[in-house]
């Protein structure tokens, strides 16, 4: 009984890496026009790889539907931007990436991950 219990703890926490850090639910958006909205549940932004144009400005439209409390906070790594995402409101985060390049969006935690693309 004892080795059922413990090969049903390793499942979980492999389940958890995979999850979390190994797993990639990849898809992708183009902002177009003014506002893009990402829905953030069950662990994923979704889209999680968002494209824009450099120096134009674009609104992310957060709908946050995950009550989870990793899911909380949006932060832009290189962007200095960050957000508290209330759940059931949409929260619109508007600016103007002025440098290309790829920039990582994740809570707090990071396992919620997503990217923008800067061209």
């Amino acid at each position: 009984m004892e080795i059922i219990i413990n090969l049903i703890g390793l499942f979980l926490i492999a389940f958890i890496v995979w999850w979390f850090w190994i797993f990639k639910n990849r898809s992708e958006a183009r902002v177009e026009g003014s506002v893009l909205e990402i829905v953030v549940d069950s662990g994923v932004y979704e889209p999680s790889v968002i494209h824009a144009k450099a120096g134009e400005e674009l609104t992310l439209r957060f709908i946050r539907k995950d009550s989870n409390p990793c899911s909380e906070k949006v932060l832009f790594d290189g962007l200095d931007i960050s957000a508290d995402l209330p759940v059931g409101t949409p929260l619109d985060l508007t600016f103007t990436p002025e440098k290309k390049g790829e920039f990582d969006f994740t809570c707090q935690m990071a396992m919620y991950r997503g990217k923008l693309i800067v061209e």
